[in-house]
């Protein structure tokens, strides 16, 4: 022990020449004697050996690093239903007013106009400015709230779009009008955030429900703002349609901010492994806790984590082509902003009637939603019925969608040749504007939930470059989309036929892409980089989805083995049990003594729906930055302390007939 002594006087994270060697050949003699084995994780069980001096003088090697499995009952995949779908509603009514704002803004075109002495194409650039702004806006926030937790940052985001409506509504000039859209633009979160809400609190298999829900607030806010601010042009001066923003922004900011908490899971295990430590249990630490700020936020890191989505957008067949597809779809709803405007004053609409003729959009939001319902559950049932299909668990996602994208063309040719006004009736033309909304939400809603299954631990960065090209696409068609309607074949005298044919053309052809996709979906994802790495990096594991894609930089011999763990990242206790003659350990959370063989069916805790080990895809422990990344002791981030890395439980040989931890406690 005087050697040990020596080395724990050395400072935090420096590892000595004997740790360097116990870590290399696997020796956990001196975990053992530090009190790092049964119980080390206990919900408030003190460990074997307690003296704060030494715990104090621990590398970052000797720490034990708490996973998911150790406080699964204490993190958002265990909240009480009611408690999930509330905070949901709550995330619902966020992202409506993130869309509303970015559509309420056209109705004060024709004052801003008036006022400024500008025309009302320029004006129409404060639609266009915040679209864009949005589209990078999304992709820059959605990491921090990885790193810093959810809440913080919708807060934070919430906080600074209601203050750059300030300088738009009090504006003396039209510049200040603009540099204020541009910042509230790039200051909106969006729905990379409330996505990543779901990934933490529903397992990947039972989120489609969730998915659907969010996915109808993000293009229902688009046809909110425009009834909202039919009322508003015609009844209001047109800084209202500031006003409003602002209010409704900061009535949801503050409802969330009383009543929403944090569900990011490494912010929630930061906090438990805090907890744990004050009742009694020193050498129990957060993923956050173990390595340093500035080696999580390298520049290289930050700059490789952002510019991700990106790359997988121009680099993946599968991500551009379906980007591509609902990126024109949405931009088809903000080119109806400007245009519906130019369709219904043919049949002496009024502002607020106009506004209102954005319901049959809404209808069609509406029932897309709710026939969705039964697609998923029938899409459940078959990925249980053929679990080692491929088919089954890829492209069977997109099998509604087969049905449904047709919708977009055939309502876009419906309304191209209903749109020309009396003596044809206007609800011929809303009749086909609704089978748009349809297909827009099914295609949105398809193209999310495919890329999350196909892409596994980098789907943010796959559904980034999603988000990216709907709000993209959406910005630069808004400023064209008035004389697009209105030059195209104007001398005809049927421009506005023309114009939605020529988009019911293009229509057609992105269309064909989910027929592509679905039959020949596999051999797409193995000509796609990231999938064609995910599924190798699945063959090496039995078939089943990996946390991360490993790193070539990184030693991962001493990694644990996930084919082991059923397909998921195991904590300590679940894996070790007893073994060297101990006695069968305490349970990290009911402090019941429970063996190997309960552990590995599920929880202790009587109606917690922990899944098995064989039954959760992918662990929502990893990282946003530098996922990959280790700790400064070569100790893989989001696994065990590296003294505890060559453990008998993975690396001791089976005996035959033996289960490897059988064959370790007998070993």
């Amino acid at each position: 022990m005087a050697d040990r002594t020596k080395d724990f006087q050395e400072p935090l994270g420096t590892p000595s020449e004997k740790e360097k060697h116990d870590y290399a050949s696997g020796d956990e003699s001196d975990t053992k004697a530090d009190g790092l084995g049964a119980g080390a994780v206990g919900s408030g069980s003190a460990p074997n050996n307690s003296d704060p001096e030494k715990k104090a003088a621990l590398g970052n090697a000797d720490k034990y690093e708490i996973t998911e499995d150790d406080c699964y009952e204490e993190l958002g995949f265990s909240f009480p239903v009611w408690k999930k779908w509330y905070i949901l509603t709550i995330i619902f009514v966020v992202q409506v007013s993130m869309n509303f704002n970015t559509a309420l803004y056209s109705n004060a075109v024709g004052g801003i106009s008036e006022e400024f002495g500008v025309s009302k194409q320029a004006a129409r650039c404060g639609a266009m400015i915040f679209l864009v702004a949005y589209a990078f806006g999304c992709e820059l926030w959605a990491p921090w709230s990885e790193e810093f937790g959810r809440w913080p940052v919708i807060q934070l985001s919430l906080l600074l779009v209601n203050i750059w409506q300030l300088p738009v509504a009090l504006a003396n000039n039209f510049a200040t009008i603009m540099v204020g859209r541009f910042l509230g633009g790039l200051s909106t979160a969006g729905g990379s955030v409330t996505l990543g809400m779901i990934a933490d609190m529903f397992e990947s298999d039972n989120q489609q429900y969730a998915v659907a829900f969010v996915v109808f607030s993000s293009v229902g806010g688009s046809i909110l703002g425009p009834i909202v601010g039919g009322f508003s042009e015609q009844y209001l001066n047109w800084r209202w349609s500031i006003w409003i923003q602002l209010i409704f922004g900061g009535f949801i900011q503050i409802i969330h901010f009383f009543t929403v908490p944090e569900t990011r899971t490494t912010i929630m295990m930061n906090k438990i492994a805090k907890k744990r430590r004050k009742a009694g249990n020193p050498n129990i630490w957060g993923p956050d806790e173990l390595v340093p700020f500035k080696e999580r936020f390298s520049a290289k890191e930050v700059l490789i984590t952002w510019m991700r989505p990106f790359k997988m957008f121009l680099t993946e067949p599968i991500v551009l082509v379906l980007s591509l597809l609902s990126g024109f779809s949405d931009a088809l709803i903000f080119m109806f902003i400007q245009s519906f405007a130019l369709v219904y004053e043919q049949w002496n609409f009024d502002a607020v009637q106009i506004g209102l003729a954005f319901l049959s959009i809404g209808v069609g939001y509406l029932l897309a939603w709710v026939i969705f319902i039964p697609a998923i559950k029938r899409n459940r049932k078959q990925r249980e019925n053929h679990p080692e299909d491929e088919r089954a668990q890829y492209e069977s996602r997109l099998w509604f969608l087969l049905y449904t994208a047709p919708c977009l063309p055939i309502g876009l040719f419906g309304f191209a040749w209903t749109c020309s006004g009396p003596p044809l009736p206007w609800i011929a033309s809303m009749i086909f504007a609704a089978l748009i909304g349809i297909a827009n939400y099914a295609i949105y809603m398809a193209t999310i939930d495919y890329m999350i299954c196909a892409y596994g631990p980098y789907s943010a960065s796959a559904t980034g470059g999603n988000g990216w090209a709907r709000d993209f696409l959406a910005g630069v068609l808004t400023v064209p989309a008035t004389p697009f309607f209105e030059n195209i074949g104007h001398a005809s005298g049927r421009n506005l036929e023309y114009g939605s044919t020529i988009l019911a053309c293009i229509a057609t052809v992105l269309v064909c892409a989910v027929y592509v996709i679905y039959w020949k979906g596999p051999q797409l994802r193995k000509r796609s980089p990231f999938a064609q790495q995910l599924a190798g990096a699945r063959d090496d594991v039995g078939g089943r989805r990996v946390s991360a894609l490993p790193n070539a930089e990184t030693n991962n011999d001493h990694r644990p083995s996930v084919a082991s763990q059923g397909g998921r990242r195991g904590s300590v206790h679940y894996l070790r049990g007893s073994h060297a003659g101990r006695e069968p350990r305490t349970g990290s959370v009911t402090g019941q003594s429970t063996d190997v063989a309960t552990r590995r069916t599920g929880s202790v805790t009587e109606g917690t729906a922990r899944p098995g080990l064989a039954d959760r895809k992918y662990s929502q422990q990893r990282r946003f930055f530098g996922e990959n990344r280790n700790s400064p002791r070569v100790t893989p981030h989001g696994s065990r302390a590296g003294s505890r890395a060559a453990s008998p439980v993975r690396h001791a040989p089976a005996q035959p007939g033996l289960s490897t931890v059988e064959s370790a406690r007998q070993g």
